[in-house]
């Protein structure tokens, strides 16, 4: 097995290898001159995550500044994604993102750990296992979700929550560590925040 086979099969890998380095570096220019471009430059912004990233749907719109260790090669965007300031993409392996999924400020996906035992830090090693973000999910301001985490279609997951395991369709999480706290059910058809109702005229 190969640097890049090891790269996303899980297994055990040491990052700090020339040739891996060097296609990282690669990927880590297109970032910057993404990060560089100005508020008017929406084509260009548009045609950088076509070269950045591994699929990139339609309507796709990500604020800079975008923190990703490779520059998005392994993330895997569905149409109308939108991510505001300060998204952190971990992307040493693949992260999959649904269609309408909205991520808040400085939220961080990661794919990448290290293993516990202490021997194995000192040299550097390293596992990533892919997350997978489903369809129609608004993803708060600050969550971080950890390696090998899936989160169901349509769920939201409150501000400041730290995604250590699975989160399941039509839910609604939060907290440290993430637990779902309820489904999103009939009373969501009617209030959009606490009392306030929806009003269907003004939609």
């Amino acid at each position: 097995m190969d640097i890049y086979e090891k790269l996303h099969s899980g297994e055990l890998y040491l990052p700090g290898d020339e040739d891996l380095m060097k296609r990282q570096a690669e990927c880590m220019e297109l970032l910057y001159d993404y990060n560089a471009t100005r508020p008017g430059e929406a084509e260009k912004r548009g045609d950088l995550l076509k070269r950045m990233f591994a699929e990139v749907g339609e309507n796709v719109y990500i604020e800079p500044p975008l923190h990703a260790n490779w520059g998005g090669r392994h993330v895997h965007l569905g149409n109308n994604v939108y991510a505001n300031f300060g998204l952190t993409l971990v992307d040493d392996t693949h992260i999959y993102v649904g269609d309408n999924t909205m991520f808040g400020p400085n939220v961080t996906v990661a794919t990448a750990g290290h293993p516990i035992l202490p021997q194995l830090r000192e040299k550097a090693y390293q596992f990533n296992m892919p997350v997978r973000i489903g369809r129609n999910c608004w993803i708060g301001a600050g969550v971080v979700i950890v390696p090998g985490v899936s989160i169901g279609d349509n769920s939201v997951i409150g501000a400041g929550a730290v995604v250590t395991k699975d989160i399941p369709a039509n839910s609604v999480a939060f907290g440290n560590p993430c637990r779902v706290a309820r489904e999103i059910g009939e009373r969501d058809k009617r209030y959009y925040y606490r009392d306030r109702e929806i009003n269907e005229e003004n939609l």
